[in-house]
């Protein structure tokens, strides 16, 4: 007898596994994933970034999508960097930084999303016609990127975008220029 109740304690503790294991792994209030490609080239000592128009044109932001099932995240941000903005290079196969951006506006229907993006650094070879019309991909320097990337944004999203031009100078082994910010 002593056995069975052992047996019967046992499968319930694995009913029990298998119940929390098969629960989905993201919780339905997390914030959906979002790729993106942070598109560089070095020029002399130092480095500048490619931006594209934000859907509206009204800013101006990395190349970035949903990841795709059928590819990781690193290639589906450089598929993002080639729609977008036409770039071709090497990408990183890790992400370097992850950071908060938002879509929409509070007073427009369906309101502001958050996306949690991962950001992977691609350095860009050559450039072609973006495969996305109105994306105006421009290369700008570290600090006119800083400073380009929150124009027309809520501080706490320029402040992110900010970041990742800071991580991404930091990662490349590049000294930001010591201008005030």
């Amino acid at each position: 007898m002593h056995h069975f109740r052992c047996y019967l304690t046992f499968l319930k503790y694995l009913c029990s596994r298998l119940r929390i294991m098969s629960l989905p792994r993201v919780s339905r209030f997390a914030l959906p994933l979002q790729v993106a490609a942070v598109c560089f080239r070095r020029v002399n000592s130092h480095v500048e970034f490619l931006l594209v128009n934000t859907n509206g044109g009204s800013k101006w932001t990395f190349p970035k999508g949903a990841p795709e099932p059928r590819l990781s995240h690193s290639q589906a941000a450089q598929r993002e960097a080639k729609e977008e903005a036409g770039a071709v290079g090497i990408i990183e196969p890790r992400h370097f930084h992850i950071y908060v951006h938002s879509k929409g506006v509070f007073w427009q229907a369906g309101g502001v999303q958050e996306y949690v993006v991962k950001a992977f650094l691609m350095e860009v070879r050559q450039t072609r016609t973006p495969e996305e019309d109105h994306r105006n991909p421009t290369w700008f320097d570290a600090e006119k990127a800083r400073v380009i990337l929150a124009k027309g944004r809520e501080v706490k999203y320029a402040h992110e975008l900010q970041a990742v031009i800071d991580r991404a100078l930091e990662h490349l082994g590049v000294a930001r220029m010591a201008a005030a910010r």
